[in-house]
């Protein structure tokens, strides 16, 4: 898939710029950190894709209802 290419290129070039502006501070917590920064705008587009439709995105997710309403709660999403 040449999207999913173009997605893992910018993962890679944030992480890469992550490390470079640490300050000599070790990396924490980076797997919830790339989680966050991906997760949440990816539902909110899925969302808006579909109208606010729970079913119709948590079907496009390939996500239980319920797990798409808990991700939605933890990212302050309605």
């Amino acid at each position: 898939m040449k999207n999913s290419c173009k997605l893992s290129d910018a993962i890679e070039g944030s992480l890469e710029d992550y490390f470079k502006h640490l300050d000599g501070q070790p990396p924490h917590a980076i797997y919830d950190m790339v989680l966050g920064c991906v997760e949440k705008p990816m539902l909110e587009f899925i969302l808006n894709k579909v109208g606010g439709n729970q079913s119709k995105a948590a079907e496009m997710l390939g996500l239980n209802r319920n797990t798409l309403r808990k991700k939605m709660a933890q990212y302050g999403l309605s």
